[in-house]
């Protein structure tokens, strides 16, 4: 039996409170809202904090409407509070009726009982993953551990120099395409940035947010529900695994089908997602025909390397890049 070490469980009634408390342990701290990633975590000795401070009793970070857009439907935003839910973000109305493909990344992590409990602060903010970390402390051990934990060798490149434990959240890629931003709080205040730039290329840590900070809210633009929106998901077990790729797009396309704008951004292929570039210069201007469909995915292709990090064959995987771009893609243009 994996048994959690031992530590003291903090439950704060405010935000403040949160993140005095996260001030004041320092490095021997973690939050946790639904915890459907650190428990088991914490069982494989991946972490291993003295304290842990509970997030999910705190309104500040509940709630999700719309802010800012009684003059003008155009303008404002969606709030999005970072403990919701990601079943309550799934079913929402609101995020159906402006976002649907939010909606529909959120109904896709993992299953039922694991959506229950997971937050989409916490699924912004899940740790990489890969086939020679997510172990027992006993299985690591007997390898000799690896450079994301403990270790000085990558198992996966065989250099050592770069953690390349794979980013496997589902929602982030669609934020991104929404033009989202995370709202960060601390003891020092508060900061905003953009999901887009939420994200660095290492394994180890793969975000931007400090060891004191807490993602209190996601805001997504009005301005973005005019644009059709798609996600796919590929997985070895279609109700509960973690991706083995994941493909967002979003468009703008005018009435007589041509294409406005267009964005793509893919993950699991790395320790970030990753946005697809050359799009914009392929479709701007064209039909979404498909013609277009099959120039998009040849490109998204011919960017995409997965690696062994994650226990699915990496030419196979690669090889459903195109096909999981075309259905998304196809999803768009039928919108």
């Amino acid at each position: 039996m994996l048994r959690l070490p031992p530590f003291r469980y903090h439950r704060p009634a405010t935000l403040a409170e949160a993140v005095g408390l996260l001030e004041e342990h320092g490095g021997d701290v973690m939050p946790v809202a639904g915890g459907t990633d650190l428990m088991p975590n914490m069982k494989h000795r991946l972490f291993t904090p003295g304290h842990l401070v509970a997030l999910k009793g705190m309104p500040e970070l509940k709630g999700v409407e719309v802010v800012g857009a009684d003059s003008d439907p155009g303008m404002g935003y969606l709030r999005v509070g970072a403990a919701e839910t990601l079943t309550s973000v799934a079913s929402h109305g609101e995020v159906r009726r402006l976002y649907p493909a939010l909606a529909d990344a959120a109904g896709h992590v993992a299953g039922p009982q694991l959506r229950n409990m997971g937050t989409i602060g916490g699924n912004l903010c899940l740790d990489t993953r890969c086939t020679y970390y997510n172990q027992t402390e006993f299985w690591r051990k007997a390898l000799g551990y690896c450079l994301k934990k403990d270790g000085t060798v990558c198992h996966v490149t065989g250099v050592g120099k770069k953690c390349v434990a794979a980013h496997s959240a589902d929602t982030p890629p669609v934020l991104m395409t929404l033009d989202a931003t995370a709202i960060l709080v601390s003891a020092a205040g508060e900061r905003e940035i953009p999901v887009r730039d939420f994200f660095v290329a290492d394994g180890i840590t793969n975000t931007r947010r400090a060891p004191g900070e807490i993602v209190a809210e996601i805001r997504i633009p009005m301005a973005s529900a005019s644009r059709r929106t798609a996600y796919e998901k590929l997985r070895a077990r279609k109700s509960i695994d973690f991706p083995l790729l994941t493909v967002a797009v979003a468009a703008e396309v005018d009435d007589t089908g041509v294409v406005r704008s267009l964005g793509g951004v893919v993950t699991a292929l790395g320790s970030r997602p990753r946005e697809l570039s050359g799009w914009r210069e392929i479709a701007v201007g064209h039909p979404l025909d498909e013609a277009l469909v099959d120039a998009l995915a040849e490109r998204a292709h011919a960017q995409c390397h997965p690696l062994e990090n994650l226990p699915a064959d990496p030419e196979w995987r690669r090889a459903m890049v195109p096909v999981f771009v075309k259905r998304a893609l196809r999803r768009i243009r039928s919108a």
